[in-house]
């Protein structure tokens, strides 16, 4: 407390004591013990009215016991039910729930992962991937600031993300690894690893590269074989030794019609193999008849060049190279769009040849572009001039329904660098994101699309979309949501094919393990998204002949089905427009691939590493007491008492009110009594 206050305090109590005396000492008729005790209520009553007035502030200092957290993240994926570990995790997970002495000085959270993490409510074993480096970077999140010993109960076999054998360096807790399995070492052979495009090109080749493995200390002879059908497209005898357990087999394939194949990989198994499941791969190429050429010209050398190429190139559909003006015009004729990037002085003769070519393009400005100029060689749009630069960042327009957009947060995304100025358009045009200045988003086009005589044209407005792509992979640890923005832009541009009504995204293949989604979109009369249609698919299993129907889900401007837990097989399906005469059909494959059953026995030593560096240990999922009185007897863990200060105004404290009102019903009360009111 402050010494001005104290002051005020004492003085207050000076001048609460002179008051009641004078009032009940100082000439007055009442004498004696009534004298003195309504002396006393009066400056009770008095003095506690200046202290509220004076409201001075108190430390409230409250202590309480804070227990550490025991989080358990369970590995729910397919591969533990494989290796005949599911009991086992279910019951040292029920025998942690069960012990006393652990719940009284821990709180326990459960959590089961496979390629997300959730709150472990039920245990079913039927996770397609596990992703194990995600489960430390979600918990790194909650659990950083605690104390929080974590028991990761996995086989340590993971199929997904980023290795958790790094997770450590961000995760400051203790691992405990339970490791679900056994050591015990079985012959093996297996195909590791097989690398093809997922495109080739109608009467070209393309190439495969098969890895496999082996697990064993005698030496074999085997054979790979590469099967479509029941035709036997490449064979080759392979063999393995204790010193030599790997070969790399590269080998290229004829594509000779157009469509998906499916083709099958195999080594032949071994006598008495254990597991043959991983002795097999099937993968599948579509064919095309046609490749996607765009061009990037520019003048000048920016780090936007190689980031849309890369963007672009993602896709092995199509091919992007970067050109100035005199390279295009020398084999204009190759391409199917172009990207016009920043045009200066020398544009003029580029402009007159994608009109002759009637070809599509996307036009990008930013600080180098010459507005004057583009504003002659074109009527579509038109640029104020103010030679003044502006940042601006991006918003999603999110009623723009030409294509799917998905969402990238755009909003924090870095800002693109271009003329100040208002741009106006002559021709019908929609906006995909608009200009934010400062946190104010206004009515401006930043990357905007139209059709105009049977072309498409996008404009961009600024430049330093390399840094969108950077801040993409920080987002997601992958370029591939910014790659797909570029990429269905490029698709959209690089076509004139009519727009219809009902749009349908999907993929031609599906490995066993993705994600199996189809999106759509559909559109009124008048072209103008439809937000409340109701669209349903139904798919028909070409190999058994079984029907199943699905619903579409409204996702902010199209519609998407989940189809993940499909059988693998060749599907034909139809999407449906229910109360219209509209439908689209199609046919996908899903490929049989199990990659949770590649796994003979758990990953001992990674997981005794992972305890090693994380300053944990490792236990096998027998020894379940030794966990527990570890756990209790580590003084690591011990429950911490901590205190909380706050400070509280006097104003605040409700036995004050109470006193001043006992004191004066007290002295009001005393006086009636003895007649004195």
């Amino acid at each position: 407390m402050q010494t001005e206050t104290i002051t005020y305090i004492i003085i207050s109590g000076i001048i609460a004591l002179l008051l009641a005396l004078f009032q009940y000492a100082y000439k007055s008729k009442i004498k004696g013990l009534r004298s003195w005790l309504l002396s006393a209520l009066r400056f009770v009553t008095l003095f506690s009215i200046f202290m509220l007035l004076i409201n001075p502030k108190f430390d409230k200092i409250t202590y309480f016991n804070e227990k550490p957290n025991l989080v358990v993240a369970i590995d729910n994926s397919e591969s533990i039910d494989y290796l005949n570990q599911s009991q086992n995790s279910t019951d040292f997970i029920n025998a942690l729930k069960a012990n006393e002495a652990l719940n009284s000085n821990f709180n326990l959270e459960f959590y089961s992962f496979g390629k997300e993490i959730h709150q472990a409510d039920s245990l079913l074993f039927d996770e397609k991937q596990s992703n194990m480096a995600l489960v430390f970077k979600r918990l790194a999140e909650v659990y950083n600031n605690s104390i929080a010993p974590t028991l990761l109960i996995s086989d340590g076999n993971q199929t997904y993300g980023n290795d958790y054998a790094y997770a450590t360096k961000r995760y400051k807790q203790p691992v405990f690894p339970i490791i679900l399995g056994d050591t015990t070492t079985y012959t093996d052979v297996k195909i590791q690893q097989l690398n093809v495009n997922r495109y080739a090109y109608l009467k070209n080749k393309f190439p495969v590269e098969v890895i496999a493995t082996y697990n064993g200390n005698s030496p074999v002879n085997t054979q790979l074989r590469i099967t479509s059908g029941t035709t036997t497209v490449f064979s080759q005898p392979i063999s393995f030794s204790k010193s030599e357990t790997s070969r790399i087999v590269n080998l290229t394939l004829p594509a000779n019609s157009v469509g998906v194949t499916s083709y099958r990989a195999q080594v032949v198994p071994l006598d008495n193999e254990k597991n043959t499941i991983n002795n097999v791969k099937n993968f599948a190429v579509e064919v095309i008849d046609q490749k996607t050429n765009v061009a990037i010209v520019s003048d000048i050398l920016h780090p936007d060049l190689g980031a849309l190429k890369k963007s672009i190139e993602s896709n092995e559909q199509r091919k992007a190279e970067i050109l100035s003006t005199t390279e295009f015009l020398s084999a204009s004729g190759d391409f199917q769009l172009v990207i016009v990037y920043q045009p200066t002085n020398n544009f003029r003769a580029l402009f007159k040849e994608i009109d002759r070519l009637k070809l599509n393009k996307i036009v990008i400005a930013g600080t180098k572009t010459n507005w004057s100029l583009l504003n002659q060689l074109q009527s579509n749009y038109k640029q104020q001039l103010t030679n003044q630069i502006e940042e601006y960042q991006p918003s999603l327009n999110q009623n723009y329904a030409t294509f799917i957009v998905d969402n990238l947060n755009f909003s924090e995304f870095p800002p693109l660098t271009a003329e100040f100025g208002e741009t106006t358009f002559s021709v019908p045009f929609e906006t995909i994101l608009y200009k934010t200045i400062n946190g104010t988003e206004i009515d401006e086009p930043l990357f905007a699309t139209f059709e105009i005589n049977d072309r498409r044209e996008a404009l961009i407005l600024g430049e330093g979309i390399w840094r969108w792509r950077a801040q993409a992979f920080l987002n997601e640890d992958s370029f591939n949501t910014f790659d797909n923005f570029i990429g269905k832009l490029v698709q959209y541009l690089s076509t004139n094919k009519r727009r219809t009504r009902l749009n349908v995204n999907y993929e031609s293949f599906y490995n066993g393990n993705d994600n199996v989604k189809i999106a759509a979109q559909f559109f009124n009369k008048n072209y103008e998204f439809e937000d409340n249609a109701n669209l349903n698919i139904t798919l028909k299993n070409k190999d058994t002949d079984e029907t199943q129907s699905f619903p579409f889900v409204l996702k902010n401007t199209n519609y998407e089905v989940d189809l993940s837990g499909l059988d693998a097989g060749n599907y034909s399906f139809t999407v449906k427009v229910n109360n219209e005469n509209i439908s689209k059909s199609g046919e996908l494959k899903i490929l049989d691939y199990n990659v949770e059953q590649q796994f003979l026995n758990a990953n001992v030593s990674k997981l005794q590493s992972l305890a090693e560096t994380s300053n944990g240990t490792s236990y096998f999922i027998d020894n379940t007491n030794a966990v527990i009185n570890d756990l209790l007897n580590d003084s690591r863990f011990a429950t911490i008492q901590n205190s909380t200060k706050k400070v509280v105004p006097l104003i605040d404290w409700k036995y004050l009110l109470a006193l001043i009102i006992l004191s004066l019903s007290a002295e009001w009360f005393i006086r009636k009594y003895n007649g004195l009111i």
